[in-house]
Order: structure tokens, then C-alpha cells, then sequence
């Protein structure tokens, strides 16, 4: 096991990458029941998605395991999901059938991009400083994730209202604005207590402080009244589960699936569109994840980044880590789910000390194990994940002080690159705040010519993107 996964090489060991693999699969087990009310609502049947994000997330994590010897797990993306749900099934009026055939479609698009160096051009050709800020921005994002999920903070009335306004016209007066909740809901008073439990075993240097912080965390909830133990036991219902899987899995290659997309002439631009516009969400999701984790870490360094570039085929961790992203789309849409792809919750695994693909492995096993044992995992309260990726969150932050924030030219694309990841909820939106403003700022100093390519073709992609969306 040592010498597959390279252990005492990357500073690691068994129980670590054992305890990290448990602390991933923890923080990001609510997408086993999220996603399936999600995108149950477009008509898939709820337990075909159930199992479809298992056995998604489990190929995509062990692949990534495996192949790439990196501690990333992969699973559906929240907002994807809802993309998918409320954006192209009942906005734009397609089947859940057609919008699995897209995000097929999207997976062999990343597939291509990955083989033909795109994706990982890309990587190469963001700027250290806008990497630093990719980085500390995800763990603004992680942070604010936790204290979302903790109950902390609610939206309130407030005397200085401001305007709501769509397409350009007024519609409402909003007073809502971000506020602390009364901390008197057991919720929220347990995940204070987990908080201050694992920030407590963290500056003590405990070994596996953010999974005991979890398991801790989950304990007190049972007096407490927020975790029903009740709820243990084996599902009675997998094999109803497996023949709604049956029914979905290989729709998209139906009379209703990928063939249906291009029927109707007048339709073909807005599916692509839609296509498109999975496919630059995913991208940058993933790319964001891999370089605000990885090179804090030191599990892409800058050797591996100099080895991908000079070397052909897939010989670094990055090429294979991407290569192993790029699948899990395509396979997941064949079973009957939407984007899979690389979950920022696996800088809970690296916090604990994950550092090889042992990691992706355990986690991947626990996900197979959640069929069976899905009321075990559903247990573990959002109050008791939270503490972990607030502190993970704080970690991560530590990327903001390579920044030269005295100097305007650095400190704007920086500032949107990292902010706006918590504030839109988006990891790409973020990034492309950063890129078009390190246009903006480049070309105003009379600079652009050292402007990489790439950067300026994504700038002009992700205005397109918003452009496309404002009108759709």
C-alpha cells in the first residue's frame, strides 16, 4: 500500500489518509440526500438519482484515487444541480432526459478539453498572484458554506432598504440583509459548541482533530434533540431504489435523449448555449478547487506543474487528476444525474492530513457502504459538518498573505477573485471577476501584451456566459 500510493513519500500514513478519507466523506455526505430533491423535482424518480449520485461519486472518487493518487472525492455540484433543475428543465422548458443528454455532452467536451492540454493550459496560465487569491477566495467560500450550514445567520429586516431590480425595472423595496440569528435553536447552539470543540483540539495539534470535532459534534447532538438516532438502519427500500435506476440509466441514448436535442432547428442555439454554459461552470469549479487546495498543500507543486506542461500523455498528478474530473460528467449522466464534479469538500480531507489518492479511496468505499447504511450518514447533522469547514475555511485563507495587496494592480483582481467566490456562491463567478478585472487593470497601465492568451479568451467567454444568461 505504501509503495502504490506513495505514503512516506508525500508524509503521510494508513491511519491519517484513513481519517482523512472519513472527514471528506462526512463533510460532502449531504449530497446523497440534497441532490435527489433536487433534481427529483424534474421528474427522474427519487431513488434512481439517489443511487445514480452514489455510484457517480464513487467511480468519479476511486478513479480519481487510483489513477491520480490525489485525496479529491467528486460528487454532483450544488448549483449545478439546481442549474439543471430550475434553469433547464423549468425555465427553458427541456426533459430531464434531454438535460442529461447536455451534461453528457458537456463531459465529453471536458473529456477533449483535458486530452488536448486545454484545461490544464488554463491552470498554467493564471497568474501567481490570482491563484494566491483563487485559493484564500475558496476558503472564504468553504468558510461561509459552514456558517450557512450552522443555521448562524439568517436575512433580517433592515430600516435602510435597498431596490430590487429586474430587467432594468424596479419591482420591490427589500429590507433583507444578512444577520446573526438568536442563538437560542439547539441547531445553532450545537454547532457553536462543535466549533468551539474542534478550534479546541486544532491549536492543541490533536491528531484527526476535524473528524473527532464531527463525531463529537454528532454525540452532543443526540441529548440535544438534533440528531434522531431513530433513524438507524438498513434502507428497506434499495430494491425499489435499483429498478427506478433501472428505468433512467442509458435515457440519454433514448428517441427522448441526445437525439431529441437536435429535432427542432430553431432550439440547436440554445442547446448549445446550455451545453456550453454546464461545461464553463464545471471547468472552472474544478480548476479552482485543484489550485486553491492543492498548492497550499503541496499536493500540485510546482515541479508536477513544469512535469505537465514539458512532458506528453497523462505522467503528472494534474494531468491525471484532470483526466479523472473529466470522466466523472459523462458517467454520472449516463446513470441518471447531473454534473459530477470535484467537490471543494475534499479541503476537509486535506486539512486532516490527506495528502495521496488512500484518501479518495476510503471515501469512495464509504459512499458504496451509504447505500446500504444511508440512515447511518444521515445522522450526522449539517451543525456538525459545519465546524469543519469553517476551520478549513480559516486554514485556507492563509493563501491571501502571498498577495501584494499595496499594490492596486495585484489587490482588485484579487479582490474579486477571492470574494465574490462567497458572495455569488460560485467558485467560477469568482474566478471570472478576477480575470476580467486583471484585463481591465493590465490594459488601463498599458500592459495587456502580458496578458496570456488564455486568460484573455476566458474574460471574453465568461462575459459571453453572463451576456447569454441575462437573456435566457
Amino acid at each position: 500500500m505504501d509503495k502504490f500510493f506513495k505514503l512516506k513519500q508525500n508524509g503521510t500514513t494508513v491511519s491519517t489518509e484513513i481519517i482523512a478519507g472519513l472527514t471528506t466523506f462526512f463533510a460532502m455526505s449531504y449530497i446523497i440526500f440534497v441532490n435527489p430533491e433536487i433534481l427529483s423535482q424534474t421528474g427522474i424518480p427519487w431513488g434512481a438519482v439517489f443511487l445514480a449520485t452514489i455510484i457517480a461519486s464513487a467511480i468519479g472518487t476511486l478513479v480519481m484515487g487510483l489513477v491520480a493518487n490525489v485525496p479529491y472525492a467528486l460528487a454532483p455540484g450544488m448549483g449545478l444541480n439546481a442549474f439543471f433543475t430550475y434553469t433547464v428543465c423549468f425555465a427553458l422548458n427541456f426533459t430531464w432526459q434531454q438535460a442529461l443528454s447536455m451534461v453528457f455532452l458537456c463531459g465529453i467536451i471536458n473529456i477533449i478539453l483535458t486530452v488536448t492540454k486545454i484545461r490544464k493550459l488554463i491552470i498554467t496560465a493564471i497568474p501567481r498572484s490570482l491563484q494566491s487569491a483563487i485559493g484564500g477566495g475558496i476558503g472564504i467560500f468553504i468558510a461561509f458554506i459552514g456558517i450557512k450550514n450552522a443555521g448562524l445567520i439568517n436575512f433580517t429586516a433592515n430600516p435602510g432598504t435597498y431596490t430590487v431590480f429586474e430587467s432594468g425595472t424596479a419591482i420591490a423595496d427589500s429590507s433583507a440583509i444578512p444577520a446573526l440569528v438568536t442563538l437560542n435553536d439547539p441547531t445553532v447552539l450545537l454547532a457553536l459548541i462543535g466549533l468551539a470543540l474542534t478550534v479546541i483540539l486544532l491549536v492543541l495539534r490533536v491528531k484527526g482533530a476535524i473528524l473527532l470535532g464531527i463525531i463529537g459534534t454528532t454525540i452532543l447532538g443526540i441529548p440535544m434533540g438534533v440528531v434522531d438516532i431513530s433513524a438507524i438502519g438498513v434502507s428497506s427500500d434499495i430494491s425499489s431504489s435499483f429498478s427506478e435506476l433501472g428505468s433512467v440509466f442509458g435515457a440519454i441514448f433514448s428517441s427522448s435523449g441526445i437525439s431529441s436535442l437536435f429535432v427542432e432547428t430553431a432550439k440547436i442555439p440554445l442547446v448549445l448555449i446550455t451545453i456550453f454554459a454546464f461545461s464553463l461552470t464545471d471547468i472552472f469549479d474544478t480548476i479552482g478547487t485543484f489550485i486553491g487546495t492543492g498548492r497550499r498543500s503541496g499536493i500540485f507543486s510546482a515541479e508536477d506543474e513544469k512535469a505537465m506542461m514539458s512532458s506528453s500523455g497523462f505522467k503528472s498528478k494534474m494531468d491525471k487528476a484532470l483526466f479523472a474530473d473529466s470522466i466523472a460528467t459523462s458517467i454520472g449522466a449516463l446513470f441518471g444525474t447531473s454534473n459530477t464534479t470535484t467537490y471543494v469538500e475534499s479541503a476537509a480531507g486535506i486539512g486532516a492530513g490527506g495528502r495521496t489518492g488512500l484518501t479518495s479511496v476510503v471515501t469512495a468505499l464509504l459512499f458504496v457502504l451509504a447505500i446500504f447504511l444511508a440512515p447511518v450518514a444521515g445522522i450526522v447533522p449539517a451543525a456538525a459538518t459545519a465546524p469543519a469547514l469553517i476551520a478549513v475555511g480559516i486554514m485556507m485563507m492563509s493563501a491571501f498573505k502571498d498577495i501584494k495587496w499595496d499594490i492596486l494592480d495585484e489587490a482588485i483582481p484579487a479582490f474579486f477573485a477571492g470574494v465574490f467566490m462567497a458572495i455569488c456562491y460560485n467558485i467560477s463567478y469568482g474566478i471570472a471577476g478576477g480575470f476580467i478585472f486583471y484585463c481591465i487593470v493590465k490594459l488601463c497601465k498599458g500592459q495587456f501584451k502580458e496578458v496570456h492568451p488564455v486568460i484573455i479568451v476566458s474574460a471574453l467567454i465568461f462575459i459571453l456566459n453572463f451576456i447569454v444568461l441575462a437573456n435566457i
